[in-house]
């Protein structure tokens, strides 16, 4: 030992290592020699504690050994206990909630408003060994920092013990009385970097919600990985969303469940508005909805009451973006104000257009409104200002935008050729298919419908198909091709035509591909059954030729395809859009919310496919498919719109159909080749939907394969998955429980079988929707193009002399009786731009990346090889638009077919394919 002195006070000195320290001279001392000094080596020095982790400096001074403290900044602190986290939290600046009671006192109030009321609580991925719980720290409250455009940013400061482990959750509450939406936590100074908590959601007040918020970090794991602090978080986080089935549902809640669709009528105000119970029945099969809870009908105990409470999660709504634009220019603006608008401005409900300048009138000079009352024009004007331009408020004169098919060919609709190139180009390319009986014969009871056997035959086909001697020729080089709306639409002729104002017939359509690859009409075929003692009626009609009745069959065949576009115009609506999108999709949602937890891979990936859907299908409920709704009103079958898609439904839906390749080999328009593009060969070249398509399905299923094989490396995890085959069973027994028992449901057992059902899902909410969505007011929009609804029969059902003689003296008054009327062509014209539009803060798909995916290697660059591919796929289809050879998408007044390119702009693009179903 060592003893200091000549110093205050006298220590023992242990050495703890072998660095030498030179001898220090005081200044005092510096007349002294330097020869004095002084090193020591291998010595043991003692210290006291507040000298430890300090150098010391000795030498022989005075005689006597003295020693010096120096400050060094690695080894003089204090040994600490605790580590300092930062938590850096994002709000919405804007938007209602906790920040709009602070309008008048701006940012500064916000300041304080929120210090006081968000607390957070940060929660270990590892479990307290002694409480058997999660580890959490002390609550913090959040003070402001800064403002970033639409953002307000805030901090809290925690001070973690040594051994807390890896922050896996934070725990949020907000203690005032209002809500607020949270973006995002980021914790700053942990070691291994920044730790993100993507949030995304509104938090109630602690007094409606005192079960405080979990959100989860960017850390994704499978359910048997999951850390142990975490794995009843995991599973009480599930356990509230699912909510326990029971009371009405506010508009604050965030639970999850599922019911039948029994709120589409209003029986309490009219028995005649009430509407069959859809789902639960095997009348009805039909998928789930979002659970309301609301009080039954008194005039009908099976359906719900008409009420505005049309419920969707909380963090379903719409952003404030597109929430602005919907109150100005979208559905939720109040399609029911437009409708009571239009009712009160034209009061003759069946009063028709005159001619077709007047149609015109309405893009090009404006339309000439009645006398309004209670400022009505400035009502439509607020309402729809982006589709309706007022000219002069003295005329009360509207206009419509110009629908760009119409833009580019006035006599566009007039052409057989266009007839034919929209079913492969067009707003419905999912109805087209291959011929592959002969001859054509109905499956339904003849006992009911009449005789089975098709009016079109050979011998009225084999003139038209120059080039191919017989029909069986033709269809064994797949030539012939059709439009089916026979079998579906026959059993509900009766029905509708007691309705007043339209009519139905039961049709079938017939193509031929011709050598330049376009579809050329032969043959329509109008059937209406056994109806009011009068036998079974069937005509086919064909496109007019140089006989002496030319003209009046030009007319009839105009009549024919009127009727079958609006054949066409409502199973788009009802079956490939609304039923096999929007209404198919909400049980999936549903589930993944359920049984998913949000750092379930799956659930992350699924999730920019779900964004805005059940809030868009609420307001559908509510405006579109309702009782006297936009599609009751205005569409082929008026009030018995939704019980025929139940009808598609049960007969026609299948999970594994809506793969597209699955679909295009269902309906014979292609077959397996490995050998050829896609592993498809496609049976008609130049079909535009389908060529895209399969661009966009298989850069989808390159980028879910990728993923999925990361999180799933073998078939064992998938089968273990208890998270993963709960949501899969749910789907099927619950969200799809009408059709349980179908064999055609995929088995999930390998990684394969989770790689086809999330392609099928990711297809139909992105590129299945935009392909049916966003061109429909380009050729709906003019309405002679695609009639919604005919309302007359053809004159040459039953005919009476009146009916003949009208239409030979003025064919095209007949013409325009049969389109939908002012009413209902205005009506529609305002909806179908409303839904073409897009909205600014749309996500495409490929853009916006989660945070998840970025944190991990693999998966990031899987998904920038996912976006790459995009942009090549934009590119490709640009080229195809440029070729002249393609007729169905290139040509003198042909709009090219865009509507699968992957990105857009806002408004009426006819083209971008958005993640999700959001309008």
């Amino acid at each position: 030992m060592i003893t200091l002195k000549n110093c205050s006070h006298a220590h023992q000195i242990s050495v703890l290592n072998s660095e030498f320290f030179p001898l220090h001279i005081h200044p005092k001392d510096t007349h002294k020699s330097h020869s004095n000094s002084l090193f020591l080596n291998h010595c043991k020095l003692s210290f006291p504690y507040s000298w430890k982790q300090r150098k010391v400096r000795l030498g022989f001074v005075g005689g006597g050994i003295k020693a010096e403290m120096q400050s060094n900044p690695k080894t003089t602190k204090t040994k600490s206990t605790s580590q300092s986290v930062k938590a850096l939290v994002t709000v919405k600046q804007s938007g209602g909630g906790i920040l709009k009671n602070l309008v008048n006192g701006g940012i500064d109030g916000i300041k304080d408003f929120v210090g006081k009321t968000l607390a957070l609580e940060l929660v270990s991925d590892e479990i307290d060994p002694k409480s058997n719980s999660e580890t959490k720290t002390k609550k913090s409250n959040v003070h402001k920092t800064e403002t970033k455009e639409d953002d307000v940013q805030y901090e809290a400061t925690f001070e973690l013990p040594l051994g807390f482990g890896n922050v896996g959750a934070v725990l949020v509450q907000n203690e005032d009385h209002d809500e607020l939406f949270l973006k995002s936590i980021v914790l700053d100074g942990l070691p291994n970097g920044p730790v993100h908590f993507p949030c995304e959601s509104w938090i109630q007040p602690k007094s409606d919600s005192p079960e405080k918020r979990v959100f989860f970090s960017n850390k994704l794991y499978l359910p048997s990985q999951t850390p142990s602090g975490l794995r009843m978080l995991r599973e009480k986080e599930l356990k509230l969303i699912r909510g326990n089935g029971e009371g009405e549902r506010k508009s604050t809640d965030r639970i999850y469940d599922y019911d039948v669709y029994n709120d589409l009528g209003n029986p309490d105000s009219n028995i005649e508005l009430k509407r069959p119970v859809l789902g639960g029945s095997k009348q009805y099969p039909y998928p789930r909805r979002c659970r309301t809870g609301r009080n039954l009908s008194k005039a009908d105990p099976l359906s719900e009451e008409k009420i505005s409470n049309f419920y969707v999660p909380r963090d379903e709504v719409f952003s404030e973006i597109k929430q602005t634009q919907f109150t100005t220019t979208t559905i939720s603006a109040g399609v029911s104000l437009v409708l009571e608008s239009i009712d009160a401005l034209l009061s003759d409900q069946n009063l028709g257009f005159v001619s077709f300048e007047d149609i015109e009138t309405l893009y090009k000079e404006g339309f000439h409104l009645p006398p309004l009352q209670d400022n009505g024009l400035n009502v439509i004007q607020r309402l729809i200002p982006k589709l309706l331009s007022v000219v002069n408020d003295t005329q009360n004169l509207l206009r419509f935008d110009t629908p760009e098919a119409l833009k580019r060919d006035r006599f566009f609709w007039l052409s057989d050729e266009q007839f034919g190139r929209e079913t492969l180009a067009g707003v419905n390319p999912y109805s087209i298919q291959l011929v592959k009986e002969w001859p054509l014969r109905s499956k339904l009871d003849p006992q009911i419908y009449g005789s089975p056997e098709s009016a079109i035959t050979k011998e009225v086909i084999e003139p038209q198909i120059i080039g191919y001697c017989t029909i069986e020729e033709a269809m064994k080089e797949k030539k012939l091709f059709m439009l089916d709306y026979h079998d579906l639409f026959l059993p509900f002729v009766s029905k509708v035509r007691e309705l007043e104002g339209t009519t139905l017939y039961g049709s079938r359509t017939l193509f031929i591909l011709t050598e330049q690859g376009t579809l050329k009409p032969l043959a329509i075929e109008l059937t209406r059954p056994p109806i009011e003692g009068k036998p079974q009626w069937k005509q086919v009609f064909t496109p007019a030729t140089s006989s002496t009745s030319h003209a009046t069959s030009l007319w009839l065949w105009r009549l024919a395809k009127a009727h079958v576009l609006a054949h066409d115009s409502g199973y788009h609506e009802l079956v490939s859009h609304w039923l096999r999108t929007h209404c198919a999709v909400e049980p999936f949602i549903i589930a993944t919310n359920r049984q998913l937890s949000t750092m379930h891979p799956i659930y992350r990936f699924l999730h920019p496919h779900t964004r805005y859907t059940m809030e868009i299908n609420s307001l559908a409920r509510e405006f579109l498919i309702s009782a006297n709704g936009v599609i009751e009103r205005s569409f082929t079958p008026m009030k018995y719109a939704v019980e025929i898609s139940s009808v598609a439904y049960d007969q026609l839906w299948q999970f594994d159909l809506q793969s597209l390749p699955n679909d295009l080999i269902y309906r014979g328009m292609a077959v397996e080749d490995p050998n050829a593009p896609h592993g498809l060969k496609l049976t008609i070249e130049d079909y535009p939907f389908a060529n895209d398509g399969l661009l966009i399905w298989d850069a989808i299923k390159e980028w879910v394969t990728d993923y999925v094989n990361h999180y799933y490396p073998s078939p064992s995890l998938i089968e273990s998955d208890q998270e993963l085959q709960a949501w899969w069973t749910e789907i099927r027994t619950v969200g799809h429980g009408d059709k349980s028992e179908e064999p055609w449901w995929p088995n999930l057992k390998t990684p394969k079988d989770l790689i086809e059902i999330i392609t099928t899902i990711a297809w139909v909410t992105s590129a299945h929707h935009a392909a049916v969505n966003f061109a429909q007011y380009t050729y709906g929009g003019y309405f002679p193009n695609r009639p919604t609804i005919a309302r007359i029969n053809i004159p040459t059902e039953d005919p009476s002399e009146i009916e003949l003689k009208k239409l030979l003296n003025n064919p095209e008054k007949t013409f325009l009786e049969c389109l939908p009327s002012q009413i209902q062509s205005t009506l529609v014209m305002v909806v179908l731009n409303l839904l073409s539009d897009h909205s600014p803060d749309e996500e495409y798909i490929g853009q916006n990346v989660e945070q998840s995916w970025l944190e991990n290697p693999t998966i990031k660059g899987a998904f920038e090889k996912f976006s790459t591919k995009l942009k090549e796929i934009e590119g490709i289809i640009d080229s195809r638009n440029a070729d002249y050879n393609l007729k169905n998408r290139n040509g003198a007044g042909v709009v090219p077919y865009e509507l699968l390119k992957p990105t857009s702009g806002p408004g009426l693009t006819g083209k971008g394919v958005p993640y999700s179903i959001s309008i």
